[in-house]
């Protein structure tokens, strides 16, 4: 298949950590232009762009990534497949759930690729997971998600402005692994959501789920955890299974053995799987995580805590 030359928008801390070194190491990807603001560049871009609607000009380009604080995504989505271009989204794909659905009718409309990444689900650990709950009864779900937001987002004042996410915005990776691999759709029952006195987003999560299965079904999500960090997914079935993801799905126990440890591949993956959309000129919109996000706000009881600063 042809090499697919591609663009980025907005080379925060995800782009430069995770989507350049994917996509240099991809041989299907030439990285044609980047797009920052603060005036970043890459040296394998062949074009440096600090309007983004500029790098969308390029005739020979053919779709970009989007990385983006998630408050500007929809309309730079928008541009970009009205100009020609399929877009990747990085998580979560868009502010609200409508600007999701419109950029996915829009994509169909235009016959462009529309991707929603949640590169969560890309550990093996995850499939072997699914495969592992497939046909069992869901008793017990305790999802553990608990880090150090100084360390993972420095400086990052928009993740805690109105639609940043606050907490969700790795929470929602937790619960991009829920939706792939439970058996049976899981739905927010309730939603004690922290906030900061001086944020207006959560800095802490506590929620209760439900399924047609019944069980105890929660998760935990904290930004204050210092030290050793906590993605862990507990899950026991009726017929006596029990799984355990850890290392944000890249380790994988059942029944007390370990199944998946390996590193984890994750962007890796997401621009694999891009190629493979690209070439038969399919969208993949996936809106199960960011839709329990959502129910988490419409229903939150909010509770205000200390004020946090950086």
């Amino acid at each position: 298949m042809a090499l697919h030359r591609i663009g980025i928008i907005g080379l925060g801390k995800i782009a430069q950590d995770q989507h350049l070194p994917s996509i240099r190491g991809n041989p299907d990807f030439e990285l044609l232009a980047v797009s920052s603001q603060r005036g970043l560049t890459h040296e394998d871009a062949q074009h440096t762009f600090t309007d983004w609607r500029d790098l969308l000009k390029l005739p020979e380009l053919e779709a970009v990534s989007i990385c983006t604080p998630p408050q500007v995504r929809h309309e730079i989505a928008r541009a970009a497949l009205l100009a020609g271009k399929s877009v990747l989204l990085e998580k979560p794909p868009a502010a609200t759930l409508s600007e999701l659905q419109d950029l996915k009718l829009l994509g169909e409309r235009v016959g462009k690729t529309v991707y929603t990444t949640w590169h969560a689900q890309h550990n093996r650990g995850v499939d072997e997971a699914r495969a592992a709950l497939a046909g069992q009864t869901i008793t017990r779900l305790l999802v553990t998600w608990k880090e150090d937001v100084r360390h993972w987002h420095p400086g990052q004042e928009w993740i805690w402005q109105a639609g940043g996410f606050g907490v969700f915005d790795p929470g929602i990776n937790a619960l991009s692994i829920v939706t792939r691999i439970m058996p049976e759709p899981v739905f927010v029952t309730k939603s004690d959501l922290q906030f900061p006195s001086n944020r207006d987003a959560p800095i802490a999560a506590d929620l209760v789920f439900t399924s047609s299965q019944g069980g105890d079904l929660k998760a935990v999500f904290d930004w204050r955890q210092t030290g050793p960090q906590s993605w862990d997914i507990e899950i026991d079935t009726q017929e006596g299974r029990r799984l355990k993801l850890s290392g944000g799905g890249s380790r994988l126990e059942i029944d007390g053995r370990v199944v998946v440890d390996e590193k984890a591949e994750e962007y890796e993956g997401i621009y694999a799987r891009f190629d493979e959309l690209l070439n038969t000129g399919r969208s993949e919109v996936d809106d199960a995580p960011f839709r329990l996000v959502a129910d988490a706000f419409m229903i939150g009881r909010r509770i205000a805590v200390e004020a946090f600063d950086d």
